[in-house]
């Protein structure tokens, strides 16, 4: 417990140290890239609170990435809100859907669960086209050259540093993930990721322990919303653009597919997962671009990996440093 207790923040320094100098090898579609794997970490903190240390299996964290990127556009472009200032918005609108439902869920649990956040999932996009007054229906919002947001028509000032866009969302996104890391972090190892990982181990004994399966069921699902909706703000900053298909529902999909990857009930893996999510598909389309041909190569890729890595990347560290530890005994 101990070793893990000082690897955790080891490895964030480590990264911390990364994130801060990767830019200087960098072209601007890379940093962009990069970019989209930080605003990944955000979404998969928030999931493995909710499905690797709560158990509560979610195939609709997609959704609220969408709440959340409309929220960011809507403001925008209909209130004049400058981008940074809509991603506290976009948390508070997406963790207050989170909870809502989290309420009527809590008599969910497992394939059951499941099937309700697919459903949410499947359900967005005709959602989004019902209220075309507010989100433009298939059209989407568009954020392209707003003075609304940073950086897209002169670069800005950051320590003396002068920024274009993609720099300026890398580390916008890469600050937020790493703040997201670390309140993610200072929940789960104390009483309130005690109480999440009983839920996660037996809700009948978590029950008869005196925890609240009420509480932090739907705990876990607003903070879990909450981090997708900061997610889905960057998101929508990232892409200056916001349509039904910007958050289609493979998304949720992929985003479980990273949590396995990084390691369900560990932070330590997050960036693998997000690096997975983000290149994976793009690799796979150039090996080949037959038809059906990138979706076999991703799907047996992934078959290898969790051959291999069944505890996930996080996994593969802790036997990494178990092996360490005994030859040191």
């Amino acid at each position: 417990m101990r070793g893990s207790t000082v690897r955790t923040p080891a490895l964030f320094a480590g990264l911390a140290a990364a994130v801060f100098v990767l830019p200087a090898f960098l072209s601007d579609f890379r940093a962009q890239q990069f970019a989209y794997v930080a605003i990944y970490v955000i979404s998969l903190t928030g999931l493995n609170v909710l499905t690797g240390y709560t158990g509560q299996i979610s195939l609709g964290h997609g959704a609220f990435m969408a709440v959340g990127g409309y929220t960011t556009a809507i403001l925008m472009a209909d209130h004049g809100v400058k981008d940074v200032w809509t991603i506290p918005a976009a948390v508070a609108v997406a963790g207050a859907a989170g909870f809502l439902f989290g309420i009527p869920a809590l008599r969910l649990s497992g394939l059951y669960l499941a099937l309700a956040t697919f459903a949410i999932a499947v359900a967005t996009p005709a959602v989004i086209k019902k209220f075309e007054g507010f989100t433009g229906g298939g059209s989407g919002i568009n954020l392209f050259g707003t003075p609304e947001l940073t950086a897209s028509l002169t670069p800005v000032k950051l320590l003396g540093v002068s920024l274009d866009f993609n720099n300026w969302l890398y580390y916008l996104s890469w600050s937020l993930a790493l703040v997201g890391y670390v309140l993610a972090w200072l929940l789960l190892r104390g009483r309130t990721g005690r109480a999440f990982r009983a839920v996660r181990d037996s809700e009948t004994a978590a029950a008869s322990s005196g925890v609240s399966l009420a509480r932090y069921k739907t705990l876990a699902s607003t903070v879990g919303a909450a981090y997708a909706g900061a997610a889905g703000a960057l998101f929508a900053i990232a892409t200056t653009f916001v349509n039904p298909d910007t958050f289609p529902i493979s998304l949720s999909i992929f985003l479980l597919v990273g949590v396995v990857v990084g390691g369900l009930g560990s932070l330590t893996g997050l960036v693998a997962g997000a690096v997975f999510i983000q290149f994976l598909p793009l690799w796979a389309q150039s090996v080949s671009n037959s038809p059906g041909a990138p979706a076999v190569v991703y799907g047996v890729i992934l078959i290898v990996v969790m051959l291999v890595l069944p505890g996930g990347f996080s996994g593969l560290l802790a036997r990494v440093g178990a092996l360490r530890a005994a030859r040191r005994g």
